[in-house]
């Protein structure tokens, strides 16, 4: 009875459904149909009812033929797998895992390379700046001291010239004194 139902199972595969429903309208298509299906199955029609037609599938014992050609149709039978493939496999993926893991740790390794002398470069470009700012900001001061080292000489210079003035408006004072007492 299996054997059947398979039968009918791989058949009814075979068949668009498409084909069957048209079938049941045309009869041209009902003798294509039944080329099909006369080697494993007959269809009879059954007495007309009011919702449509009714058929009767009557399924037919599987020939020897087609039992060698649903084996064959099967394909091969897998082969029992021993220890040692299985052994062979776990020893394989085993070295897959390794060398992917080896390859993501060389690659974090490069990228950390990469980033210690990204990070290399910076700290030596910042501390260039801040030897060229700390040398601008030393000859910065160094201007404005000597300008106010010049700016100081300047005004005691003057200084001293306004005293040498006023004593000389005080001599002349005195002398302007002198000659009208």
């Amino acid at each position: 009875m299996d054997n059947i139902a398979v039968a009918y199972k791989e058949k009814m595969k075979e068949m668009s459904v498409f084909s069957l429903i048209c079938s049941c309208f045309n009869p041209r298509l009902q003798k294509n149909l039944d080329a099909k299906t006369e080697a494993c199955m007959e269809v009879k029609p059954i007495n007309k009812r009011a919702s449509g037609q009714a058929f009767e599938v009557i399924l037919k014992a599987p020939s020897p033929v087609s039992d060698v050609a649903h084996s064959i149709a099967s394909g091969p039978k897998k082969r029992d797998i021993s220890l040692e493939d299985i052994q062979k496999k776990l020893e394989a993926a085993e070295d897959r895992r390794k060398s992917q893991e080896a390859h993501v740790l060389r690659a974090l390794a490069e990228k950390r390379e990469h980033e210690r002398d990204v990070l290399f470069k910076a700290m030596e470009e910042n501390t260039n700046f801040s030897r060229m700012a700390e040398e601008k900001l030393i000859y910065k001061m160094e201007q404005i001291s000597e300008n106010r080292r010049a700016y100081l000489a300047a005004m005691m210079e003057r200084l001293h010239e306004k005293e040498l003035h006023a004593t000389e408006v005080r001599r002349n004072k005195e002398l302007r004194e002198e000659i009208t007492a």
